[in-house]
């Protein structure tokens, strides 16, 4: 009978999110190749940096491949000579061509951080933040032409937890994903695995991230921009503007309901009738700003070309009680 280490198994995957799966599958014995994106050039001095994929694949001894598409004779070449039994997709950023997706004997299989069809794309961990979802999780399918279209092979849900952000919960659905991945290999090699079409109803779309959709709008519930700063946290952080500079806000959370003319937690104005940005309330449990409906309490937040600052070292020595934030 065929065991896990019997395979030939190429693992395709760029950000942290794949790492785990790269990391269990390797334990396994299983991993011949691994594929990530080419090398980008990054931050002020544009030296090239390399993706936590290829990171870890060096360290554990794997051959690295980075074609810079997958839609070229040189790309096909080039799987075909890994003679791979399957594939294991994550986070990848490249399109899989169909001549590409017939390549391995038992196909490409996808690890997605959501239960599809619901967030289908690019940005599913972000989007389910933004919306307010209270759960999310993983869903292991067949890769097919369509985005994220294939039949389901095996999904596990898990709660979005109130102080969830992109960062933790990324790092959450990376280990559900790779424990997923490992315990659905068995079945599908055996051919036992019944393969389940997505369904026509709940389908929604996961459009990726632009760094314009971080600027908080003060105009809107304390509750939205909340999930905001969640769901952009480590990336692009939420950002206000503060006397002309950038403000970015890591950390916040709606502030307790006050009563009708009741003051803010530590502040000198009435919450009621405020412009929405103005600060309502200062102190070392965070800085109030009024939304269009409700106050957020920010806890953590940086001033471009400054380390970021929990909210009762931001203030000293500064007054921020009445002052704007756009």
């Amino acid at each position: 009978m065929e065991t896990l280490s019997d395979l030939r198994l190429g693992v395709a995957g760029t950000p942290e999110f794949a790492v785990p799966a790269l990391e269990r599958l390797h334990e396994a014995q299983a991993v011949v190749a691994v594929l990530t994106q080419p090398d980008r050039r990054a931050g002020r001095g544009q030296a090239l940096k390399v993706s936590p994929v290829k990171r870890r694949a060096l360290e554990l001894g794997l051959p690295v491949h980075q074609p810079p598409t997958l839609k070229t004779p040189e790309a096909r070449d080039l799987l075909a000579g890994l003679e791979l039994d399957l594939l294991v997709v994550a986070a990848y950023g490249l399109i899989l061509p169909p001549d590409i997706l017939k390549i391995p004997r038992l196909g490409c299989i996808n690890i997605h951080a959501s239960l599809l069809p619901r967030w289908r794309g690019a940005a599913p961990i972000q989007r389910a933040l933004l919306a307010g979802d209270a759960s999310t999780g993983v869903t292991i399918m067949r890769m097919e032409a369509g985005l994220d279209t294939g039949p389901m092979l095996a999904s596990r849900a898990t709660p979005i937890g109130a102080s969830d952000t992109g960062q933790s919960l990324q790092a959450v659905l990376a280990r559900l994903g790779a424990d997923l991945m490992v315990a659905t290999l068995p079945a599908l090699m055996s051919g036992s695995l019944e393969e389940q079409p997505q369904p026509d109803q709940g389908v929604t779309y996961a459009a990726k991230i632009g760094k314009a959709e971080a600027r908080i709008d003060w105009a809107q519930d304390a509750l939205q921009i909340w999930r905001q700063v969640r769901a952009f946290n480590p990336w692009p952080v939420a950002e206000t503007r503060y006397q002309g500079q950038q403000l970015r806000i890591w950390e916040a959370e709606p502030a307790p309901e006050s009563a009708p003319g009741a003051t803010a937690s530590t502040g000198s104005l009435e919450v009621p009738g405020a412009v929405p940005g103005t600060v309502v309330g200062a102190g070392a449990s965070g800085i109030d700003v009024a939304c269009r409906s409700g106050v957020l309490r920010v806890r953590r937040l940086q001033l471009a070309g400054r380390k970021p600052l929990v909210a009762g070292d931001f203030l000293a020595g500064q007054r921020l009680v009445g002052a704007r934030f756009d």
